[in-house]
Order: C-alpha cells, then sequence, then structure tokens
C-alpha cells in the first residue's frame, strides 16, 4: 500500500464521510483499497473523524460512523456530505492524462476513459473544456503502443512506408520482432515478406498500419540484428556519392547517414552511401539548385540532362 502523509491524509479525511455515505455498508477492506490505504491506516482515519465535527463538539456535534463486523456506515455526517471539488490545477491534469489516453489506439477502453473525462469535466464546474486544452499525440506516440501489441499478440502487420533511400512510398506485409530506440529516434525490426530479409523501419516513415488476423511468421534462426555499432550500415556496395549542399538542404547531412562532413561556405559537403541513385536524382532535381552532384560524374551528367530535358519541354508549351 501507498505510504500516508498528513498532507495526504486531511484530503482523504474530508472525501471519507461523503464516500462512506455514498456506499452504505462497506467493507474495510474494500474502502481501504479504493484509497490505496492499509486498512489499519483506513481503521485509524476512521477513528479520528469520530473526534470531528461542529462546533460545540458535543455528542450531537460529532461525526457518527457505525460498524457492523467489517462494515462500515456514516450515522451522523456533522455536513461533511458534499464530496471535494476539484481545483482547476487539478481537473486540469486529470483531464490531460485522459485525453492522452483516449487519443492513444489500443491502449485503454475509450469509451471508460470517455466517461471518466466527461465525469471529470462536470465535477471542475466548467473550469477545464474544449477550449482549455486540447492534447494530440505526435504520429509516434500513436503508433508504439499499436507496434508493441502487436509483437505481444504475435500478429503480423500491413503498412505503407516511405523508403528514403529510393524516394517512394510502399505497401509491404512485416512479421514484427521488437521496437527500439536509438539516436532519439524509435524503430520498428522486423521481417520483410517484400524483401525477404530483416529491416529496420523508422517510425516516423510508417506513413500507415493495420493489425493483420494472422499470425507473425519470423523464419527460424532470424535474430534481432546487433546494435552496438549503430542502427545503420551501409554496405560497401552501395553507390558513395558527393554532394554540396545548399544551407535549405542542410539537414540532409542529419538525416541521412554520411561517411564525411565538411563546411563549405555557408553550405556543406557530404559523402554518402546510397542504394539507388534515383533517389539522389530525386533529391537534386526537386532542390532549386541547392543541391549539386560533385561526383560519380556520370550520375551529375545523367542529371543535368534530365534537368535540361525538363526545361525544355516546359519552353515548348
Amino acid at each position: 500500500m501507498a505510504a500516508t502523509s498528513n498532507e495526504e491524509r486531511l484530503p482523504r479525511l474530508l472525501a471519507l464521510v461523503p464516500y462512506l455515505q455514498a456506499r452504505p455498508g462497506i467493507s474495510v477492506a474494500e474502502a481501504a483499497a479504493d484509497f490505496n490505504v492499509s486498512e489499519a491506516q483506513l481503521r485509524k482515519d476512521l477513528t479520528l473523524l469520530w473526534m470531528c465535527g461542529l462546533p460545540g463538539h458535543g455528542p450531537g456535534d460529532l461525526i457518527d460512523l457505525a460498524f457492523e463486523g467489517e462494515a462500515v456506515s456514516v450515522v451522523f455526517d456533522a455536513g461533511m456530505s458534499r464530496p471535494l471539488r476539484l481545483t482547476a490545477e487539478e481537473a486540469l491534469a486529470l483531464v490531460v492524462a485522459l485525453r492522452t489516453l483516449a487519443e492513444t489506439p489500443g491502449l485503454a477502453d475509450t469509451d471508460a476513459v470517455q466517461r471518466a473525462l466527461a465525469k471529470v469535466e462536470r465535477a471542475a464546474g466548467g473550469a477545464v473544456d474544449d477550449s482549455t486544452v486540447a492534447v494530440q499525440l505526435d504520429h509516434t506516440e500513436r503508433l508504439l503502443p499499436q507496434l508493441q501489441r502487436a509483437i505481444d499478440d504475435g500478429r503480423a502487420l500491413r503498412m505503407r512506408y516511405y523508403s528514403a533511400s529510393r524516394d517512394e512510398t510502399t505497401e509491404r506485409t512485416v512479421d514484427p520482432l521488437r521496437l527500439f530506440e536509438a539516436d532519439r529516434r524509435h524503430y520498428l525490426e522486423a521481417w520483410c515478406r517484400q524483401a525477404e530479409g530483416l529491416r529496420v523501419f523508422r517510425l516516423d516513415r510508417i506513413e500507415d498500419v493495420t493489425i493483420l488476423a494472422e499470425p507473425a511468421s519470423v523464419p527460424e534462426g532470424v535474430q534481432p540484428r546487433d546494435l552496438s555499432e549503430g542502427v545503420f550500415h551501409p554496405a560497401s556496395e552501395h553507390l558513395l556519392v558527393d554532394l554540396r549542399l545548399g544551407p535549405a538542404y542542410a539537414w540532409v547531412a542529419d538525416y541521412y547517414v554520411a561517411e564525411d562532413v565538411t563546411e563549405e561556405g555557408d553550405g556543406l559537403r557530404v559523402n554518402l552511401r546510397v542504394a539507388d541513385p534515383g533517389w539522389v536524382r530525386a533529391l537534386v532535381l526537386g532542390s532549386a539548385g541547392q543541391v549539386e552532384v560533385l561526383s560519380p560524374g556520370w550520375l551529375a551528367e545523367g542529371i543535368r540532362s534530365e534537368a535540361a530535358r525538363a526545361l525544355a519541354a516546359y519552353a515548348a508549351k
């Protein structure tokens, strides 16, 4: 049971009388559990209440409680019949917590949370409403409980995922193994049926996910990868590109794994490996001159030719 202090005891004493009035004959054990105290502590609280009441402190002025075996009822409340009213700060804290639960898929009984939320808002007497506080979880926070539930239940997932290396969004079915966090980002490690291999997916790139009825089926012998040296390990066979980035595209150096980054004027020069040069083409053509390919030469020339054709087609209209 939780420890009790004088600061905790006073609000509990004030709440006990209306609580007991609403539940005549409740057992000491049940009341103690509701208040998260031991039965011995609750009996001490009830004994103290017998000595509380109205000015005069005569027999007809003090709170009177009746014990019948292990049951307790209020005989005289001495005016302490109204439940405590939440302060605006207390109500706000409860509303934020409940709305966070309501916004989190699969974490709680939504109907029960909404009922509790309505009761708290009524108890706050208008101090907290929709115009006072709004809770909205970010994309990753919404996905985490869904993905964890799929892992716990052993279910496969259908998801729409954006691949930055190919600059494309694909639909794929995966068998999840685990969730983990690295470099302040969340990842899902799963067996990808499309690629027929173990893959790591960044949660902020998962655009949509559905938990399937079919069980997850990870091939025998597949083990989670060793993360001791980081999440991603660019392969030596991947194409090494040398890029010059303008200030507006400096984020590329943080967003992707780079082998080398150096400052050049107000921009950056980065070397990174890519699995698909199509991603580099899309990056350069959409950058309005902020990204330049320095090497390999054949890739730079191909992009220049593609840009020239696009300009010629635009001029012909």
